[in-house]
This record gives C-alpha cells, structure tokens and sequence, in this order.
C-alpha cells in the first residue's frame, strides 16, 4: 500500500522520454525517494487530476483508489490482476 502520484499526462509528466528529455530530470527516482509519515509514492497515474479537478469545479467530493497493475521500478507487469481490482472494487463501494 502506498500514494498514488497524479500526473497531468503519460509520457514526460511520469519521467518517460520520446523525442525530448523530461523538464524535470530524475522524476521518478524523486517521488521514489519521497515519504510522508512513513508512506510511500508506489503508483503513478494520470486520471485522478481531471476527475478531481472536474469534480472540484463542479462541487462534487471526488476521489481515485488505484490498484498498481505494473512495477515500472522492476520493469514487472502483473497481467493477473482482474481478481485484485474486483477485491479494490468491493472494498471501495463497502467504505462509501
């Protein structure tokens, strides 16, 4: 278990190069390095900033549960995890 990290877009904004180097060197590597009262940056994604901020302009309470389907540390995949995301499903639709 761990943080989620909104990215506002897929590839320079999660550290990924293309064509042109990420403006900020070594992104990842930061948010692997930061922690917040002993919990860690585990996931990177790049919805939740829209929902939230839709939802924030529209004056709704909005929020993402994540469930990591890859180690982008490892270079892992985890193509079994439709079971996990059902559990995640269950356990988010119990707490609202």
């Amino acid at each position: 278990m761990g943080m989620t990290v909104s990215a506002p877009g897929f590839y320079g904004p999660q550290g990924r190069s293309v064509r042109l180097a990420p403006s900020i060197p070594g992104l990842v590597e930061k948010f692997e390095s930061f922690s917040y009262e002993g919990h860690r940056i585990t996931n990177i994604e790049m919805e939740s900033s829209a929902i939230a901020g839709l939802g924030g302009l529209l004056g709704h309470n909005a929020g993402t549960i994540c469930c990591a389907i890859a180690n982008r540390h490892r270079k892992e995949a985890f193509p079994d995890y439709k079971s996990r995301m059902k559990e995640l499903v269950e356990f988010a639709l119990e707490k609202v």
